[in-house]
């Protein structure tokens, strides 16, 4: 089978959407909203009108010695079964804290083939900034019969992969962790420190705190990475301790037109492991 490959063009959205955008498509039947919230409160409290709710836990394989890496395929048919997504169907996923889960849902369907997907910029922050209608009211999923299968491995990269290129000039490292964990100072794992000429962007450095957690301003961003060494035409590996927070990076790196992979397995499983080198 074919990975689907729709255009920009026949895409509903664009990748990156903004609240005023959104609003005018809320009845559109193709679209699929999610709220991927840390605090399930958040989501209680108040959504987009026609937002399901998703455990951001199901986004993660959540046992065994990776418990970060991808649920199995089994396990993502029956998620999106159960969220009721079709080929057809346009998802918007946004969240309470910036972009991370949210992303980690949107890096998931970008690996299952299903490129039909937008982030609501800024999630429910820059929602409610704008004023914008919410409901309290919890929406019912419709659901599907989908049949998950990788279909774009190359969303994903492995710890192997990832040691494999590690001596490639047109490969890099983006950590998205804070510059403590980068520094080997903090962290619960094995081993402490970085992967071998990784660099270091903490995620929450690509969020706009004066424009509701927004994505940052791209021309800046993509001066700041190219002083890290990180540039569109090379292949751009981004991990955290669980994907989580570097899902958010991917999306960034994505939007900005960079070459993208995200590492599941991230520090915690680099760092845990007896053969892979660090750099502190």
């Amino acid at each position: 089978m074919s990975i689907e490959r729709q255009s920009s063009e026949a895409n509903l959205l664009p990748l990156i959407v903004e609240p005023e955008q959104l609003q005018e498509h809320l009845d559109n039947p193709e679209l699929l909203i999610i709220d991927v919230p840390v605090n399930g409160d958040s989501y209680r409290q108040g959504h987009v009108p026609g937002a399901i709710f998703l455990d951001f836990r199901y986004l993660m394989r959540g046992e065994g010695p990776v418990p970060s890496d991808v649920p199995s395929v089994e396990a993502l048919s029956q998620l999106f079964s159960a969220l009721g997504l079709t080929r057809d169907t346009h998802v918007v996923a946004y969240d309470d804290e910036g972009g991370g889960w949210a992303a980690r849902l949107l890096w998931t369907l970008d690996l299952i083939g299903h490129t039909r997907y937008s982030y609501l910029n800024g999630g429910i922050h820059a929602w409610r900034d704008a004023g914008l209608e919410e409901s309290s009211e919890p929406t019912a999923p419709s659901p599907s019969e989908y049949h998950a299968e990788i279909l774009n491995p190359n969303a994903l990269i492995t710890c192997d992969e990832i040691k494999e290129k590690l001596d490639d000039k047109q490969f890099a490292v983006w950590d998205a962790r804070s510059k403590d964990e980068y520094d080997g100072v903090r962290g619960n794992n094995k081993h402490l420190g970085h992967i071998p000429g990784a660099v270091n962007m903490d995620w929450l450095n690509a969020m706009d705190r004066h424009r509701a957690l927004r994505i940052r301003d791209y021309a800046e961003l993509i001066t700041e990475l190219g002083v890290l060494g990180l540039t569109p035409e090379m292949e751009i590996a981004t991990h955290c301790q669980s994907h989580h927070r570097s899902s958010f990076t991917w999306l960034v790196g994505k939007a900005l037109g960079f070459n993208m992979r995200g590492y599941a397995g991230s520090w915690g499983e680099w760092g845990n492991r007896d053969d892979t080198p660090i750099e502190k």
